[in-house]
């Protein structure tokens, strides 16, 4: 029998599932419709009945109260520790919540309360606290997986774009530009920005419509928040970064983050910064902290986020090879302290992961080839090995037909499981498994591998050199360790 998931959902949920006199936004409605499809099941919490209760507006309360019926409740969760008789009545809901989900009374909460976020982030849940879109995202992927494409971007001048400027993609961002300046504010710093020859990295749908942009620019010796802060020698800035609804859950986001990235560092960008607004960019601030981006405070309202992004490794003395490679990208720590292993895997999954490696590395930006959008990825087999840890070094070696080490990742998280809901729920955020793929898997102890894509070698390292260099004495069927000096002449023969 297909294992199923349990969606617990917070009041910010569930109020407008209920209340018939309000439409649906689009992301709940087909969260809602992907749940029933999938045979998933959503769930209220006790403590959301005392959510209603408190409502002051007695028709809406009664009504309320009525529907939540038609979802099925938690039976007898666990009270919660963390609460005490001084913890307020709303916070004292959020923590029922977590708690079960702590408990693994659920598989996820959908919520779409920041509060609730990041106490799910202290308390080391934020992978199973999903928004609607995110969890929307990820039904898609486990029931629509057909739907999801892997696309290019392209960099283009802003002058190549003054065209589109009345169309309704930039609408939301004429609206949030600053009052001081009104709506038409935007169009004159975007015009302003072409005539200076701003570039962007742009997103096109299939009908050529715009549907996402990042405007950047180098900048030197910045300041760049209201406490008069430096950012020394040059740093690359985000100016803009939007996507649209219409193909989010793409990872385009991602995907400029790693154009970023790569752009940083082609252009030695001491460090990368952003100001995004708290109240309309809220899940994007989410994003860029996962990826080591810092609140340095604001900038006219805003909120400043900086990554560091030195050109060369900086020392690694007590920062562990996890949170190394989270504040570093691209660098990772590789000292003898950290385990490597050769990874080999089949080329149809091998191009599912990494459908931007050809053995001939295109640019990121060519027009005919398809780049991959994530930077974290996910990887399911059955190897025997259970040796493997946060902050390893993977060495991807592609079989049949390249038989070559082509790809280097960090490890993030490693699992064991057979229960096919739980690494559903671990991969969800990472890369395209369909829920049949996961329990077919799930039928015998399956390792779950998180991880970093740092990237893709150059010049691909060949079975043939492997075995001259005695990295390897024979076939590689199976994940493998190998040692410092075997990992050494890997990159050696990769730099060639």
């Amino acid at each position: 029998m297909a294992q199923r998931l349990r969606f617990l959902l917070d009041t910010n949920v569930l109020i407008p599932l209920q209340d018939s006199l309000q439409v649906l936004e689009g992301n709940l409605a087909n969260f809602v419709r992907l749940a029933s499809v999938g045979g998933h099941q959503l769930m209220h919490h006790p403590a959301n009945i005392a959510d209603f209760v408190r409502d002051t507006n007695a028709e809406r309360r009664q009504r309320n109260l009525q529907r939540i019926r038609q979802y099925p409740a938690l039976i007898d969760p666990a009270p919660c520790p963390w609460n005490s008789i001084k913890t307020s009545p709303n916070d004292a809901c959020d923590n029922e919540l977590l708690y079960a989900l702590q408990c693994d009374a659920v598989h996820a909460l959908v919520t779409e309360d920041r509060g609730i976020h990041a106490k799910a982030l202290s308390r080391g849940l934020a992978h199973r606290v999903y928004t609607i879109q995110t969890a929307e995202d990820w039904l898609k992927r486990l029931h629509e997986t057909k739907q999801v494409h892997l696309p290019n971007i392209q960099d283009v001048p802003l002058h190549g774009l003054t065209p589109e400027l009345g169309t309704a993609f930039f609408d939301s961002l004429r609206d949030g530009y600053p009052a001081i300046h009104g709506r038409d504010g935007f169009d004159e710093w975007f015009r302003r920005k072409a005539r200076e020859d701003r570039h962007a990295w742009i997103y096109r749908e299939e009908s050529g419509a715009l549907a996402a942009i990042c405007i950047y620019q180098i900048q030197t010796d910045e300041v760049f928040n209201d406490s008069n802060e430096l950012l020394p020698g040059p740093a690359l800035k985000l100016c803009t970064f939007k996507v649209g609804e219409s193909v989010r859950g793409r990872k385009i986001g991602e995907l400029f983050l790693k154009a970023a990235f790569r752009f940083a560092t082609k252009n030695t960008c001491n460090h990368i910064f952003i100001t995004a607004n708290t109240e309309t960019q809220d899940f994007l601030i989410r994003v860029l902290l996962d990826f080591g981006f810092e609140n340095r405070g604001t900038y006219r309202g805003d909120t400043v986020l900086v990554k560091v992004h030195p050109p060369i490794p900086p020392p690694s003395a007590g920062i562990a090879p996890t949170a190394y490679v989270k504040r570093f990208f691209p660098h990772y720590r590789s000292d003898p302290s950290v385990q490597k292993f050769l990874v080999p895997i089949q080329p149809r999954y091998h191009q599912t992961l990494f459908p931007d490696y050809t053995p001939i590395q295109p640019e990121l930006f060519s027009a005919t080839c398809n780049v991959g959008n994530a930077i974290k990825l996910a990887y399911l087999c059955h190897a025997p090995t259970k040796s493997i840890r946060a902050g390893d070094v993977l060495l991807f070696y592609r079989t049949c037909d390249e038989r070559a080490v082509t790809s280097l990742g960090v490890v993030e998280r490693f699992d064991v499981s057979t229960d096919g809901a739980q690494i559903a729920s671990l991969v969800s955020r990472r890369t395209v498994y369909s829920l049949s793929e996961i329990e077919q898997l799930a039928q015998k102890p399956t390792k779950v591998i998180l991880f970093w894509l740092i990237g893709h070698f150059s010049a691909s390292v060949p079975y043939e050199r492997l075995i001259r260099d005695a990295v390897v004495t024979g076939p590689i069927q199976s994940i493998r360790k190998v040692t410092d000096v075997s990992f050494s002449k890997v990159l050696a023969a990769a730099e060639r």
